[in-house]
């Protein structure tokens, strides 16, 4: 199999642009931008991205607790992921002095925004309500039956149909970013290909993603719609492909950096929420968190980290000081996993998550955080509350939307066909379900956890529009 190398896995080129210089720049003399700061700009500036701020990432929103949106779960995220780039880039560039300035000035200064950008926009395709936004999507399309059954085993591939009977957040993210719906200029948010590359976790179609025998194909990361734009990211940046009649590629180097920075937030992070909510004690997170550096030393040893927390007051501030303290020995630690497997992720071998390669010990304390937060976070009842109100909300625009589409021209369809944005073209033609199906996902999926609470009542007639 083809091996990639440092040289040609980053490149300025875009969606949409006819652009075919390698060659870094900004676009023109008074935008002093380079092109991968402009990708973080654009993505930060989208409404796409704004939304977050009303989606769930594990605890119900709003509340009289401030806890974790998706927007400031994935501006942390990207802080990380700087921070991750910053060590590993330096790494790269100071063990490889003679392959050019340019190659320098990539892996020492643009590395970070990339990486930066790619974790600001992983979690921008996910639907309201977190995971069981996802489950919702597949459970409507697995349970139809009649008229709405027949016609999508009839009209739509296997792997079209897959794309809904598996709907994946992360392909989901990559459509959100390049697919230019109903504008006329192609490219999406015209991202550079090796910022979208790093957001793509399973390289591999919705037919042959969901096989857990490697990572690759864990999930998948586009669907069928996207296939082309994937495959010309991947030839620019050399990404082998890992089958001759398959679409499943090797992984970016870089999705390990963005998926490692996700990693380690969520799982810290879900712990301080789960905290400010009296669901974790501040002796628990103690326990857990301080034991990361029972075998460190120097400014990390656990008997200068333990007598600053109890030098701290207040119970949230000693819970931040070990927030902050882990993250960054992560991140070193991390770095040398990165270095360390630079051959098996060149050669696209590398099977698991950076975090697996910890040493032993710490990674065991990895998973007994994991353990804890499924026994006590992610089944808490509040978490299990939304959850379900996401099935029936999601599930029951889906009921009424995929109807209007199967049946356009019925009056209640035209007035429920008129709710959905311009922005996702309805065709109504009957040879293009599968494309006016994407569009009612997209819709819905684009959403904000109260948004679609307060147009599910109103469609369904739970609530009324104010009469003025």
């Amino acid at each position: 199999m083809q091996k990639m190398n440092w040289q040609q896995l980053y490149s300025p080129v875009r969606t949409g642009s006819s652009r075919t210089s390698r060659a870094p720049g900004s676009s023109s003399g008074a935008d002093r931008r380079t092109s991968f700061l402009r990708d973080y700009d654009r993505i930060i500036f989208s409404s796409a991205f704004r939304r977050l701020q009303n989606k769930t990432q594990v605890f119900p929103l709003p509340g009289p607790v401030f806890v974790h949106n998706r927007l400031t779960h994935s501006l942390e995220v990207a802080s990380v992921g700087r921070s991750l780039g910053k060590v590993v880039g330096d790494a790269l560039a100071d063990r490889y002095p003679g392959l050019g300035e340019e190659f320098r000035e990539f892996y020492k200064y643009e590395l970070p925004s990339v990486i930066a950008a790619g974790c600001l926009a992983h979690d921008i395709g996910n639907p309201p309500f977190g995971h069981s936004g996802e489950d919702a999507i597949r459970n409507f399309f697995r349970g139809l039956e009649g008229e709405g059954g027949r016609r999508f085993k009839e009209e739509l591939t296997p792997n079209q149909q897959r794309d809904f009977l598996y709907f994946e957040g992360n392909a989901n993210a990559f459509r959100t970013l390049t697919h230019h719906f109903n504008e006329n200029s192609p490219g999406g948010f015209k991202l550079t290909y090796v910022t979208l590359a790093s957001i793509v976790k399973y390289p591999a179609d919705s037919l042959n993603g969901f096989n857990k025998q490697q990572l690759a194909t864990k999930k998948s990361g586009f669907f069928d719609s996207e296939i082309d734009t994937y495959q010309a990211i991947a030839a620019e940046l050399g990404i082998p492909r890992l089958h001759p009649e398959k679409h499943i590629y090797a992984r970016h180097p870089f999705v390990y950096l963005v998926e490692a920075a996700d990693d380690i937030c969520y799982r810290i992070i879900d712990f301080e929420d789960a905290h400010r909510l009296n669901i974790i004690s501040i002796d628990t997170i103690k326990d857990l968190f301080l034991s990361f550096f029972d075998e460190e030393e120097g400014y990390d040893a656990r008997d200068r980290v333990e007598k600053v927390f109890h030098q701290i007051n207040d119970d949230n501030q000693k819970v931040q000081f070990l927030r902050a303290k882990l993250i960054n020995l992560l991140i070193h630690r991390v770095r040398d996993v990165f270095i360390e497997n630079e051959d098996l992720l060149l050669e696209g071998k590398l099977e698991r998550s950076l975090i697996d390669y910890l040493p032993a010990r710490q990674v065991s304390l990895v998973k007994k955080i994991d353990a804890y937060s499924v026994q006590h976070i992610y089944n808490h009842r509040s978490v299990v509350e939304i959850e379900i109100a996401g099935y029936n909300v999601i599930g029951g625009m889906l009921k009424e939307f995929f109807s209007a589409v199967l049946n356009p021209h019925s009056a209640k369809s035209e007035k429920l066909l008129q709710l959905i944005s311009r922005q996702f073209v309805i065709t109504g033609q009957p040879d293009r379900l599968y494309e006016d199906t994407q569009s009612v996902v997209d819709f819905i999926a684009g959403m904000t956890d109260l948004y679609a609470v307060d147009l599910y009542r109103k469609i369904t007639g739970m609530a009324f529009p104010q009469i003025r």
